[in-house]
């Protein structure tokens, strides 16, 4: 293996390149991005960088120079054919590989409903995070986000921080209530509440209300919430569609077993967002974490380094944090509606504690607020409940 192609110029590519430097390969890596931009993070996107105390340059993810990347950048990748171990591109570039990774990520969901309306943003990328940060500098803060999960609460907290009024609208009952439950989806409300964004809640949304310029937004039964600025954060599809008709396995992301391997061709690997790989204790699983991005890259590339079928699984706990407010917010592991929960370090009403999640008796999950200090402790027992290590709570 003597050339290796990264798809993807995310978190997960870099991440990819560093390690195959990092684990030897001294052969040529090129990278393919869509974005002309230099690979950079997306979580400020939603905080620091659009509520302005984050400049453009700060985004950029860190490198030395010394990886020797042979960077594609502005050009997405159209098709994949692995007959003839080529990418091709959309400028009809033709590009040879030996090893291939696949870290093309996700994109954000637009529902049926989405129109072309001035005012309408969605955030995933740097020139959405731009374009709306101008849209409310214009004056335009009477801002409805519709979905309300950590993207879209993270948005509402960051801009009620900035002054602007806003409303979280979801047709859950309560924000978060998929990944969090009841109880805490409960606390993430009333924060929001308390500091002054309005709640519309199990209310699904008909269609947005404007001309030329969004107006408002009009829900399933028949309300219209008014706002000359509507933030859409329904979730992300995965970038897939160039690997049509490639022999890769594709649903819900690129189909891998627990190596990260991709199903259907040998020397295919797969990190990141468009990742979904077999996870060896919770099955069949996609993750859009930070931390997985990197983890991930780092497990592909020694799969795609190691003899055919001699790579290691890939099991990694997911971790996953939000910063909304003053406040952190960490879960660890992947609890499930029917796990037990107890709190077992401070208590609800309070700005710190622990709740931690049990499944047969074994940890399977911890939600942390506030609780920066205790994330070591916790992945260790959650580890310790998925049967990985054997170590309690370290005191």
């Amino acid at each position: 293996m003597r050339t290796v192609v990264i798809v993807g110029a995310s978190l997960a590519g870099l991440s990819a390149a560093k390690a195959l430097r990092r684990q030897g390969f001294d052969g040529t890596i090129t990278l393919i991005g869509d974005e002309l931009h230099r690979p950079y993070q997306r979580p400020p996107l939603s905080k620091q960088f659009l509520a302005g105390t984050w400049d453009r340059a700060r985004l950029d993810l860190p490198d030395r120079g010394d990886l020797g990347l042979d960077a594609m950048l502005g050009t997405a990748a159209a098709s994949l054919d692995l007959a003839s171990r080529e990418v091709t591109l959309e400028d009809g570039r033709r590009v040879r590989f030996d090893g291939l990774v696949i870290a093309t990520g996700a994109r954000a969901r637009k529902p049926r409903w989405h129109a072309g309306l001035r005012g309408v943003f969605t955030l995933r990328t740097v020139d959405d995070a731009l374009a709306l940060r101008a849209y409310i500098a214009e004056g335009h803060r009477n801002v409805a986000i519709v979905g309300a999960g950590f993207i879209g609460c993270e948005t509402a907290a960051t801009l009620r921080g900035s002054g602007c009024d806003v409303t979280l609208i979801d047709f859950e009952r309560l924000p978060m209530l998929r990944a969090l439950g009841e109880s805490l989806a409960g606390l993430c409300r009333d924060l929001h509440e308390a500091h002054g964004v309005r709640s519309v809640f199990g209310a699904g949304v008909e269609a947005l209300v404007g001309r030329e310029s969004v107006e408002g937004v009009r829900l399933a039964d028949a309300r219209i919430v008014e706002a000359d600025c509507v933030v859409v954060g329904t979730g992300v599809t995965p970038n897939v569609e160039w690997l049509a008709g490639s022999g890769l396995v594709i649903d819900d992301g690129v189909v891998c077993d627990s190596t990260c391997a991709a199903l259907g061709s040998e020397g295919v690997v797969v990190a990141g967002d468009v990742a979904r790989w077999q996870h060896p204790h919770y099955g069949p699983r996609r993750i859009e974490h930070w931390n997985n991005a990197i983890a991930q890259a780092d497990a592909a590339v020694t799969t795609l380094l190691a003899m055919p079928g001699k790579g290691v699984p890939y099991a990694a706990v997911p971790f996953f944090w939000s910063d909304q407010y003053d406040c952190k917010l960490q879960l660890i592991g992947a609890p499930e509606a029917g796990d037990a929960a107890r709190v077992v370090e401070g208590a609800l009403g309070e700005r710190r504690f622990v709740m931690l999640f049990e499944r047969d008796g074994s940890a399977s999950g911890a939600f942390l607020f506030n609780s920066m200090h205790r994330v070591a402790a916790y992945t260790t027992t959650v580890e310790a409940g998925l049967g990985r290590v054997t170590e309690g709570i370290a005191q």
